[in-house]
């Protein structure tokens, strides 16, 4: 793929006023477009290095003090020749710069156009490329270390292992073809075997990170149900450290749904605090139940909330909670005593808390990350939350599958052979090895301008 000769800018830094921004510009001709405008001469600068000095109008009517960084070829983030330009936070500057730079030669660059220079030039591969803009967009603690984990290549270094390792033997089974006349066999089929399964299990563990690596990026929706009164808003109220619901003695106060984030432990919660559940004739307070309902089956966690001091209300919300979990197997559905300030239950199971006094939360926290986090190991295990990683990842799996049982059935090479190399190319279009210019296009299109 082939890059454009022209050298592009753009807002780097968050638009609006601020104290400083950042001007971006890379390609061939930056440096000969910045000495047009800037008062310093940086024919000789070296790549690195920092020039205070003044940048002025096409007019020659100065714009802004500013402080210039030069980057030399194969030596920025682009890896093309490369500027930045802190400037005073005035959107007037920025835009009067920006003019300036274009009436030289720039043109502003399209959304994501630098980090997809940086992919093309072979700065980052493909996988890292969209880190850059999970990283941006990382609001908590474990979001950011998945995105940073795989900006620094821990993805692409597991799957060029497994990548490798199915070139070596799609090679020698494709050897094979071009002697089948004389009937050799250079690869050893329960090598091979082994192989194709070893790396299924990696694929499919990597692929079952999803559901953790998509929560954490997006946060974890969590609803709060159960019957009128049971203490659904003072949970809110207590998990969150603020008044944010109403909390009332009359029961059906919460008519409609109310939603909130937390951080627990690095993890971005979206609690949702739900009508009660019960029959009405009333209108509105019917609409909030139906509303109820469909966040349960949106939620990834579900806590049911029970009545310490109603036994006929403890009763119905374990056996609603058991069915919750047939009916909703991939949910993690937490039954909840609550009140204990006024009734402490004999409970072989659930967890017992008084949202009003604080008793029993750090224990639920604890099983809410839990929930989440399972039996994976963020420290060190590599997390999937790209959609776009995770669907080829599924695809290679397929692929793997065909090759194993085409391995125990005894088909020819030749086939074995297609669906090993279909996996190979599924496990390159993350990392970039196999790509197009529509996915190009349709990843870094989702990119900040500047980024």
């Amino acid at each position: 793929m082939e890059l454009k000769l022209d050298t592009i800018c753009a807002l780097a830094s968050g638009s609006g006023i601020g104290a400083i921004a950042v001007i971006r510009i890379s390609g061939t001709y930056s440096r000969k477009i910045l000495s047009q405008c800037f008062s310093k001469d940086l024919s000789q600068a070296q790549s690195h290095t920092i020039h205070f000095g003044t940048i002025s109008g096409y007019d020659g009517t100065p714009i802004d003090e500013v402080l210039v960084s030069y980057f030399e070829h194969g030596r920025s983030f682009t890896g093309e020749e490369s500027i930045e330009i802190s400037c005073h936070g005035s959107p007037y500057v920025q835009q009067q710069i920006l003019a300036v730079l274009q009436q030289y030669g720039c043109r502003m660059a399209e959304p994501g156009e630098f980090t997809k220079r940086a992919f093309i030039n072979g700065k980052l591969d493909l996988s890292q490329a969209e880190a850059v803009a999970d990283l941006i967009a990382s609001q908590s603690k474990k979001a950011h270390k998945i995105a940073l984990s795989q900006l620094k290549g821990n993805l692409s270094s597991d799957l060029k292992v497994l990548r490798e390792s199915l070139i070596a033997f799609a090679s020698l089974i494709e050897l094979e073809l071009d002697f089948s006349e004389e009937d050799v066999e250079f690869a050893d089929r329960t090598q091979l075997k082994e192989l194709v399964a070893k790396v299924l299990t990696t694929v499919e563990q990597l692929s079952a990170s999803f559901a953790l690596g998509n929560a954490l990026k997006n946060g974890v929706p969590v609803a709060i149900v159960g019957a009128p009164n049971t203490g659904k808003s003072t949970l809110l109220n207590r998990l969150l450290g603020e008044d944010r619901a109403i909390v009332s003695d009359e029961a059906g106060t919460t008519r409609d749904v109310i939603e909130e984030t937390l951080n627990i432990d690095g993890i971005i919660f979206r609690l949702i605090d739900t009508a009660g559940i019960r029959e009405t004739t009333q209108n509105i307070e019917s609409m909030g139940i139906e509303r109820s309902q469909q966040k349960i089956k949106e939620a990834s966690i579900v806590l049911c909330l029970a009545d310490a001091t109603d036994k006929a209300n403890l009763s119905e919300t374990k056996s609603w909670s058991e069915e919750l979990r047939e009916t909703y197997p991939d949910k993690k559905v937490l039954f909840i005593v609550n009140k204990s300030d006024l009734h402490s239950p004999n409970m072989d199971d659930g967890i017992t808390i008084s949202a009003k006094d604080g008793d029993g939360i750090e224990t639920l926290n604890k099983e809410m990350v839990s929930a989440v986090v399972g039996t994976l190991d963020l420290e060190n295990d590599t997390i999937i939350a790209n959609a776009r990683h995770h669907e080829a990842l599924l695809k290679t799996s397929e692929a793997l599958e065909k090759a194993a049982n085409g391995l125990e059935d005894g088909t020819t090479g030749d086939f074995i052979a297609m669906d090993i190399r279909q996996a190979m190319h599924y496990l390159g279009s993350i990392t970039g090895d196999i790509s197009t210019d529509d996915l190009l296009g349709s990843i870094f299109s989702k990119f900040c301008i500047g980024k």
